[in-house]
């Protein structure tokens, strides 16, 4: 069977298989077919001989096939059952001529669902994420960060672009936030349509993920803090203070913690940096445990 290959002749895709297999909308499937992609994204992910690694949506394969080249330990979860009976074909046959085929593993399941605490531990997460669930996906991921040792992620350029994005800029949001409370972020490289098949209809681009071994700031009720940072940001063209009374808070004790930190109350959410949002949170904490020992 003819077979496509990179300049390196490491990263194949069967011709037939790329051309055959239609993709599924439900599933979000845009597969990578450009190899100088695959080389950059393993670069950015650092992978080696022996690393942990973990792929979610392997697709047709090319990430999967360039990870085991580098000798990494692979465990690879693909929800499409058609795509996992092929990958298994194609690596038993690398299992039966190469010693190295017994160090992937192709799960058939849903990535949302897994049990991420299964996995050995440090691990390396690579994924093209499907689109549709990119950010209930990356929240679940960053729930087992203190286990994830970094993570290089492909998503719509739209969502990378907010997951980045700092204080006051209009991309800013209650995912920058979270995703900063957890990780050091960075943009790697934007990638374009032309590099899928079929082409998806927004651009894409790749980030770095770091996870911190505890959240960037400590906080005394963590809930509390991210129902502040839900609440900023979705009334954001409305100042603080009326933004946190939408969502239930009381507005003079708003009122009464920004004045103790020193806080302009008419500022709105996207003016706010993680600290800000922690200290608010905690100034609150402290408000209501004080009212409730009265």
């Amino acid at each position: 069977m003819p077979k496509r290959f990179d300049k390196d002749n490491l990263f194949t895709i069967p011709l037939a298989l790329s051309e055959s297999h239609q993709a599924k909308r439900r599933w979000g499937q845009n597969f990578l077919t450009d190899p100088n992609i695959v080389s950059k994204i393993l670069d950015s992910a650092e992978i080696q001989a022996d690393d942990q690694v973990l792929e979610i949506g392997p697709g047709l394969g090319i990430l999967t096939q360039a990870i085991h080249a580098r000798g990494a330990q692979l465990t690879a979860i693909e929800i499409d059952p058609q795509l996992i009976k092929t990958l298994q074909t194609r690596f038993q046959a690398s299992s039966d001529s190469n010693a190295r085929g017994d160090r992937v593993t192709l799960i058939h399941g849903d990535a949302l669902a897994f049990a991420y605490e299964n996995l050995i531990a440090p691990y390396k997460v690579v994924a093209n994420l499907p689109y549709n669930i990119s950010t209930p996906l990356l929240f679940r991921l960053l729930e087992e960060s203190a286990r994830i040792e970094r993570m290089v992620l492909m998503l719509q350029k739209e969502v990378a672009v907010r997951i980045v994005s700092s204080p006051s800029k209009k991309t800013y949001g209650a995912l920058s936030v979270m995703v900063q409370y957890y990780a050091d972020v960075e943009m790697r490289f934007r990638v374009s349509p032309t590099c899928f098949r079929p082409r998806p209809k927004v651009a894409s681009a790749v980030i770095l993920l770091r996870p911190l071994p505890r959240p960037r700031i400590t906080v005394g009720d963590e809930m509390l803090f991210k129902r502040i940072v839900r609440a900023a940001f979705q009334h954001r063209r409305k100042q603080m203070p009326n933004a946190l009374r939408c969502a239930g808070f009381d507005e003079k004790r708003v009122m009464t913690a920004l004045g103790q930190m020193g806080i302009d109350p008419k500022r709105r959410g996207e003016t706010f940096s993680l600290d800000d949002f922690g200290n608010l949170s905690d100034c609150l904490l402290e408000m209501k445990a004080e009212n409730e020992n009265r």
